[in-house]
């Protein structure tokens, strides 16, 4: 099972460096693109702010975990992407290549058409290569039911299509309570592989009296699941246990489960 930090609030990886065993995956959050430019946040990728951050996710990287950018979210990033695609795209793609990043975490949260979504993943996969991660981040309820998500399109339909043999795994959006086993389960149940869905969880969603309930569902999980692939959280500034100061301690209590 992997465990996946999403870093968007840039306090500084240094934590996480000597203790990288314990974490697989982090997702720099997140990209968005407005006046012909490709945009981490509100700022240019090179602005001289994100200096310790390249910096850092480069050291990460040679530790052996997995650097991907998140695309998209609760801030939009299709509707400019697929109005401008020749624009654009090429920006994302300079960017990849540019900060070797590894992977892109496609998290639609606007209405799309399917095929442009398509269109994407293709494009993706034929510039990078298929080991090149492409994950997507539905919420919950979009793998439990066949309807169309927050997108405007079902995931059903994407994953039975053609491309989706290249999407490498879900990152659900488990929040607001959704974070069980049941969850979990309908998703399983809906005809999604267990290594093909992971369970994302929000900080702010538990306290220290709660947070216990998330390692005891996933340790449930994983007695059912053997094959669940991952966990992630929502995100590394805050990232339960609390009072700690050391968000790295997520990581490793998941870890230990395994």
């Amino acid at each position: 099972m992997k465990t996946i930090y999403y870093y968007q609030t840039f306090v500084g990886l240094d934590k996480l460096i000597p203790k990288s065993k314990d974490i697989d995956v982090i997702i720099v959050s997140s990209i968005h693109f407005d006046q012909n430019n490709i945009y981490l946040n509100d700022n240019l990728p090179n602005d001289p702010i994100f200096e310790e951050l390249w910096e850092q996710t480069n050291t990460l990287s040679k530790h052996g975990v997995t650097i991907m950018l998140m695309m998209g979210g609760a801030g939009g990033a299709y509707g400019a992407l697929f109005k401008n695609f020749s624009v654009y795209y090429p920006l994302l793609i300079n960017l990849i290549k540019q900060k070797n990043i590894q992977g892109i975490d496609i998290d639609i949260e606007e209405m799309v058409d399917i095929n442009h979504v398509k269109m994407l993943i293709n494009n993706l996969v034929n510039d990078l290569g298929k080991e090149f991660i492409i994950t997507m981040a539905p919420v919950g309820s979009s793998l439990i039911q066949d309807g169309p998500g927050m997108g405007g399109f079902s995931y059903k339909t994407l994953y039975q299509s053609d491309v989706g043999q290249y999407i490498h795994w879900f990152n659900a959006q488990c929040y607001g309570g959704s974070f069980s086993y049941d969850t979990y389960k309908q998703m399983i149940d809906n005809g999604y592989p267990p290594d093909k869905v992971g369970m994302g969880m929000m900080s702010g969603d538990f306290t220290n009296e709660t947070f216990p309930n998330a390692l005891q569902t996933v340790r449930k999980i994983i007695n059912n699941y053997p094959t669940m692939c991952s966990v992630d959280d929502w995100e590394y500034l805050d990232a339960p246990p609390f009072g700690t100061k050391d968000p790295s301690q997520w990581a490793k209590l998941f870890k230990q489960i395994q």
